[in-house]
């Protein structure tokens, strides 16, 4: 029984894989998912293959050589670094990686408060090659989160308001279940059902879903408002473990108190 569940769940992986690499190969655009295992954080390189304008969503700083690098094997002129919001549980590479690729700007919603060289609102879009990606705000885990949406490829970055069967906590850092299962109602799931969401985080080996799949499965959001907002109530998680550190970090592009290893190895740069 076991080996058969296995094998349904890598198909069922390398299915939602085929997807979305045929739907990128389809539609001019190189795609990949890059995941950081300490933090179980995805991001995600998104680049033009006629232009070779790309953005990177989501970095984590100790991956950012790693990322750099792979932007250069692969040719291309990064363009953004973003993030999905304030993140309290790693601190984000946008910094690190504007020193490793000049020219590269930072992006993160306004209503955030964090340092960034662009601030996106509701409704901007995001342009790179002749892609472009539809800013959502979509507060709940924090006031800046947001997602970012490519509807000519069917596929949408959640960052942590909407993860795979399941959704960011609520509990510190301007959370409110009651604003998050309206944000995720009203810019996630009401994507069409054939959109392929990819999550800023997973921690049981899951790499995206789709809306049809989180409309039927997702054990928090399928609930009522009310169901909703008492389970997430009575959660009770520990806070992240770098949360005093990410945080001031994070409001500065990863720039600010950080770690003794991570600070020498940023002043190499």
């Amino acid at each position: 029984m076991y080996r058969q569940l296995l094998a349904a769940t890598r198909l069922v992986n390398s299915t939602v894989a085929r997807m979305s690499t045929q739907a990128c190969r389809d539609n001019n655009m190189i795609f990949r998912q890059l995941f950081d295992r300490d933090t179980c954080t995805y991001t995600y390189l998104l680049a033009d293959a006629r232009t070779k304008e790309a953005v990177l969503i989501d970095p984590v700083i100790e991956l950012a050589e790693r990322d750099a690098k792979l932007v250069q094997e692969l040719d291309l002129n990064l363009k953004y670094v973003m993030n999905t919001h304030v993140h309290a549980d790693h601190i984000t590479g946008t910094g690190l990686l504007k020193k490793l690729i000049p020219g590269c700007k930072s992006v993160i919603a306004k209503v955030s408060g964090g340092s960034a060289d662009i601030h996106v609102n509701h409704g901007d879009k995001v342009t790179f090659g002749d892609h472009l990606l539809e800013v959502r705000s979509t507060p709940g885990h924090t006031n800046g989160c947001v997602i970012y949406v490519s509807h000519g490829q069917k596929m949408a970055f959640t960052g942590d308001a909407l993860l795979v069967r399941g959704c960011g906590r609520t509990d510190f850092q301007e959370g409110s279940p009651d604003t998050l299962y309206e944000s995720v109602h009203s810019q996630i799931l009401s994507l069409p059902h054939d959109f392929i969401l990819y999550p800023a985080h997973d921690y049981k080996g899951q790499t995206a879903t789709t809306v049809e799949e989180e409309l039927k499965y997702n054990p928090r959001l399928t609930k009522s408002k009310e169901e909703f907002i008492n389970i997430m109530n009575s959660l009770g998680l520990d806070f992240p473990k770098k949360i005093d550190i990410s945080l001031p970090a994070n409001k500065v592009c990863g720039l600010h108190n950080l770690p003794e290893h991570l600070a020498a190895k940023f002043n190499e740069k």
